[in-house]
């Protein structure tokens, strides 16, 4: 069977071609789908009964399914469980913001990077998401709240770059003006710092923001807090970044997890700064959310501001990432896990 919402809009073309039907019935496929965001092929009310019969034949329509939310007295954050067709659960928070909605999606169900500090990598990576369970993320939330999204980011559970060809679709898709005609300059994919696979995505002169989880600014401390650390030193992964912002012109974000007494010191700052201080590079500091699972704390708040002042002496762009969701299980892979327990 087709997962026909995992179907870029030249892949519908081909497909109805291949079936004796007009091309032109691809774009309104498409817009019934990831525009008017139906959950049948059966409300495609301008497709023929034929078609629409032999769509169902050949195809099926993946629809996630709302099984959780939570929202933030504090913020109006929204935090939501999905459950996906074969029954694996989901997460992906939803964030009201000044400039926009904006939605964190996940791109696996669990991680296998292990990262010390994030509850998605306690169990490891059980599968990819498909491109129709990354796009339907966004477009339930939508239903739910009842508002547009404006801004994606991919740093839910999983890596993106550990399945890079469907996240290459999925930004394929929401950005067609046929769908949600989300801008590219709106989307962020992180990464934990898979070269080759940013250095593949670079080559695609997308105009999406890349996002690096750095976290420290020397190998050793990096290595305690992230395995990939172990295979891909700190020189490689600032080349690859240098690399993406040589193809691209994009501006990467490091974004730096501070952990109390781990990479929060004064010295730690003045590390950094060196390191990447020639890199046009915006830091987004993090002070961490604890998870019960580790022992790593969060920074004092002194800690977070000198942090940040000695970055700025440098003449580095930095921001302190607004802390959001912290009443409702708000970071990455908390929800899941204690929904799952």
């Amino acid at each position: 069977m087709i997962d026909i919402k995992s179907y870029t809009l030249a892949q519908l073309e081909e497909y109805l071609l291949s079936i004796g039907e007009a091309k032109y019935r691809a774009g309104q496929i498409f817009e019934w789908i990831h525009k008017k965001n139906i959950k049948d092929i059966d409300e495609m009310s301008n497709i023929s009964a034929k078609l629409r019969l032999k769509l169902k034949e050949d195809c099926i329509l993946f629809n996630v399914e709302e099984i959780l939310y939570k929202e933030s007295a504090i913020d109006k954050t929204r935090k939501y469980l999905f459950r996906l067709p074969d029954g694996n659960i989901i997460e992906s928070v939803f964030m009201r913001y000044k400039h926009g909605n904006s939605v964190c999606i996940s791109s696996q169900v669990g991680c296998r990077m292990g990262c010390r500090f994030c509850a998605s990598t306690l169990d490891g990576l059980l599968r990819n998401l498909s491109t129709s369970e990354m796009l339907d993320q966004i477009y339930k939330i939508s239903l739910s709240t009842g508002e547009r999204v404006s801004n994606i980011v991919l740093m839910g559970a999983g890596e993106p770059m550990d399945n890079l060809d469907n996240v290459l679709k999925f930004i394929e898709i929401i950005n067609s003006e046929q769908g949600l005609n989300i801008s590219q300059r709106n989307i962020t994919v992180s990464s934990c710092g898979l070269v080759p696979e940013i250095k593949a995505l670079a080559d695609k002169k997308l105009q999406i923001t890349l996002a690096l989880s750095l976290h420290a600014a020397d190998d050793e401390t990096r290595k305690s807090l992230m395995p990939i650390a172990n295979k891909y030193s700190i020189k490689e992964v600032l080349e690859a970044c240098r690399y993406y912002f040589d193809t691209t012109k994009r501006r990467v974000s490091f974004e730096y997890g501070l952990v109390a007494g781990v990479n929060d010191t004064k010295e730690e700052a003045i590390k950094l700064s060196r390191l990447i201080k020639n890199m046009q590079a915006h830091v987004n500091l993090i002070p961490i959310n604890p998870i019960k699972e580790r022992d790593y704390k969060e920074p004092a708040h002194k800690n977070v501001l000198a942090f940040k002042q000695v970055l700025e002496k440098s003449g580095i762009q930095v921001t302190v990432r607004r802390e959001m969701g912290r009443d409702i299980d708000g970071a990455c892979g908390q929800l899941r896990r204690s929904f799952m327990a």
